[in-house]
């Protein structure tokens, strides 16, 4: 008996890997986040499993689900919503498997933070602008961030930031961001990326809580900030097809053998 975490993307049932689909049709036991899973992902379940919805369960009322699929000797797929290793809770509940002798699989999903690039039709890592990507949040009625990794800390390298859970703390993070970014730095704010209902809005830190507010989000949204998502053609192509720059894959034409 196995419990297989599996990353099950964004949102958008077509972005489940191959390994994902399978799983998710061949286990008996199906729990799945429903606030952050769609219905569809999980539709494809044997016709007999039993599919909880865990979004209102404690940790203790789900491991007991998973306890009891190990005495029937049923695997279980556990579903979270993007990748499982982002935000995914899952290392109190491999914790509580590890005590129990029960094993475990991670099988990796789609992050929201590249659904949402796609959504924008742009790169994260632009030539000499952006060659990093910061993944963090905000700390809300959540767990608290660690000492040290600060909005400002962060923003200080002038990289991209993808920032999760923080739609509803806009405003801090504009008081926060202005100083090292500039008021017209650009940011896209994508509400249920690659759901149905989908939203993508863009602006900047000067404009873009407005926005939001008008739209009424307030949860469920990825905050992408920093000069790389401009779209500007001021940067330079990438040394990785420059023919000046051989490599040992393209060498110079002049080359000898």
């Amino acid at each position: 008996m196995t419990v297989y975490f599996i990353g099950a993307g964004p949102g958008d049932p077509e972005l489940l890997t191959l390994k994902a689909a399978r799983l998710i049709g061949a286990c008996p036991v199906c729990l799945y986040a429903g606030s952050l899973v769609p219905e569809e992902v999980v539709a494809i379940a044997p016709a007999d499993a039993r599919v909880l919805d865990t979004a209102p369960m404690t940790l203790d009322q789900t491991h007991a689900e998973i306890r009891a699929a190990h005495e029937r000797g049923q695997d279980v797929a556990r579903v979270h919503s993007g990748d499982p290793s982002l935000y995914g809770a899952i290392a109190e509940q491999i914790r509580r498997l590890k005590a129990d002798g029960i094993d475990y699989e991670i099988v990796p999903g789609v992050p929201a933070y590249t659904a949402a690039a796609a959504a924008l039709g742009q790169e994260l890592t632009i030539p000499e602008v952006a060659q990093s990507i910061v993944l963090t949040r905000m700390s809300m009625k959540s767990t608290s961030m660690p000492e040290g990794e600060t909005l400002e800390n962060f923003a200080a390298t002038g990289t991209t930031l993808a920032i999760h859970l923080g739609v509803r703390a806009l405003r801090d993070i504009e008081r926060r961001l202005t100083p090292l970014y500039g008021v017209d730095c650009p940011v896209a704010v994508i509400y249920r990326v690659g759901w149905p209902d989908q939203l993508i809005l863009r602006g900047t830190l000067s404009d873009i809580h407005a926005k939001v507010r008008a739209e009424k989000i307030t949860r469920t949204a990825l905050i992408l900030v920093g000069p790389a998502l401009s779209g500007s053609h001021g940067f330079p192509d990438s040394a990785l097809y420059d023919p000046s720059k051989p490599h040992v894959l393209r060498p110079r034409a002049d080359a000898g053998p």
